[in-house]
């Protein structure tokens, strides 16, 4: 069989270099490289990606390897049934290595038709640090790099408006495209950089924070046989994701002529606020994820999957997400209603195992996030509150004990928060150990004592959860006043 490449694909043509992308992992190659072959494929986008690798050691030798090629496969639930996709990315022109060729690095910036920025460097990629140098080859940060790339630009063009860039954060964190930017300019301050590079970067360049969501579990080495044989090559750089896909974009009509996605059937949004999707997103697939957590493991199932099918969690969840999560969001309800059948969908993915032991790391700062603000929307609204909620909420402070029914539970967090509550937990008084964990304004920002019935409600839930078991402590719960 022999290795993918272009020569032995017959795939030598390549486009013009109007992207680059910081970032050669799995997600960006299964996100960002799919979503810009469709422009090319269906708009005639004419698009051609340089893949920068943004730190020391990456993966940019192997893509060089094969010519920028590689195999995406996907798999997923639509609608109820299995759906799947094979393809072949053919859009990446070169990948750069800035640390053994800084010099190829800057040539970068000489790029005619140029137009985007993307880059996925984590959470922690966007940062500043003090101690990089304009004369560092490379500097250690990405916005440092970024900041040399845009500032070789702008003098090689002699400040000309028409080689402004558009600017595309992937990385996780609110706001990502306005706390780059603010690196930036942190950076053209301390290197003391003219104003003209300062003026140009604010008014021919464009920043868009962003919101990605698709689950890629990347290569998938303990079925690699299984996927290799679907190939007639050699591909060191297959990447598996989910079918799923959203990229919502702020942005105007301009950016809306520029990346034309809405002449596609990808989901692509590009909007005047993204903040509603964020909040959409966090209080529905990760509130879902966050609720169910505590509850599931203490009811007994191991995934999310087996959470969500199974007779008794899996409605429950589903009525926390209908009845009480999406009544408290502010987006038109049949888009909510939508987004929600699309979650589960995603939850009952066969080709993707959640163990919900390994997602419940910090789950009282991420109950505080992603489920609390819904409880306190809802009771506001409605003047009572959220019982399957609450309940769910009974079970991450029962999960915190650390044992059920002789059984260890897998209780991940700061040791301070671990071994407070089991402190509380040395009591045998339930109000009194739901009157302890809601009063610390540490865990939720807030005395949640002070909400009407909150403490009495989840006492009598541990009282149930303790004497009766999940299920049938529910049904006690939830018909007890």
């Amino acid at each position: 069989m022999q290795q993918l490449n272009r020569t032995n694909t017959a795939i030598s043509e390549t486009q013009p270099i109007k992207v680059i992308q910081f970032g050669e992992g799995n997600f960006l190659r299964a996100f960002v490289e799919p979503a810009f072959q469709k422009l090319n494929q269906e708009v005639g986008f004419n698009a051609g990606i340089a893949v920068v690798q943004p730190i020391d050691k990456g993966m940019v030798s192997m893509l060089n390897d094969q010519d920028g090629l590689y195999t995406l496969f996907t798999k997923g639930i639509k609608d109820g049934k299995e759906v799947e996709g094979k393809e072949l990315i053919t859009n990446i022109v070169k990948g750069v290595d800035p640390y053994t060729d800084f010099d190829q690095y800057l040539e970068l910036a000489k790029e005619q038709h140029l137009q985007f920025i993307i880059s996925n460097t984590t959470e922690a990629g966007i940062a500043y640090v003090a101690t990089d140098t304009p004369d560092m080859k490379p500097p250690s940060s990405f916005p440092a790099k970024l900041t040399v790339l845009l500032y070789k630009r702008y003098t090689h063009f002699k400040g000309a408006v028409d080689k402004g860039l558009t600017l595309i954060p992937c990385e996780l964190i609110n706001y990502n495209s306005d706390t780059l930017r603010k690196i930036i300019l942190d950076y053209i301050a301390q290197w003391k950089l003219e104003d003209g590079f300062k003026n140009w970067l604010l008014n021919a360049c464009t920043f868009h924070n962003t919101l990605v969501d698709r689950i890629v579990p990347g290569y998938p080495r303990d079925q690699i046989e299984t996927y290799n044989a679907q190939l007639d090559y050699k591909d060191n750089l297959i990447v598996s994701a989910e079918t799923f896909f959203l990229w919502v974009i702020e942005g105007d009509e301009t950016l809306k002529e520029k990346l034309p996605f809405h002449k596609t059937d990808l989901d692509v949004k590009i909007v005047k606020d993204m903040q509603p999707f964020r909040t959409r997103k966090v209080r529905i697939l990760n509130g879902a994820h966050t609720a169910m957590v505590p509850f599931s493991i203490l009811y007994g199932n191991k995934t999310v999957k087996e959470s969500v099918d199974e007779g008794f969690t899996g409605p429950f969840i589903r009525t926390l997400v209908q009845d009480e999560i999406i009544p408290t969001l502010d987006m038109d309800q049949a888009e909510l209603e939508a987004f929600a059948n699309a979650v589960f969908d995603r939850f009952r993915n066969p080709f993707i195992i959640h163990q919900l032991a390994s997602i419940a790391l910090n789950s009282i700062s991420k109950f505080k996030v992603r489920v609390l603000p819904s409880l306190l929307e809802f009771a506001k609204i409605k003047k009572r509150l959220p019982l399957h909620t609450v309940f769910a909420f009974a079970c991450l402070i029962r999960f915190y004990k650390g044992s059920y029914k002789g059984q260890e539970l897998p209780v991940n967090d700061d040791a301070e928060i671990v071994n407070e509550m089991r402190f509380i937990w040395q009591s045998d008084d339930y109000d009194e150990i739901s009157r302890a964990v809601l009063s610390k304004n540490e865990y939720w920002g807030e005395d949640l004592t002070q909400i009407t019935g909150l403490k009495d409600r989840i006492a009598k839930a541990l009282r149930s959860i303790d004497e009766q078991g999940i299920k049938e402590g529910f049904t006690t719960f939830k018909n007890t006043k």
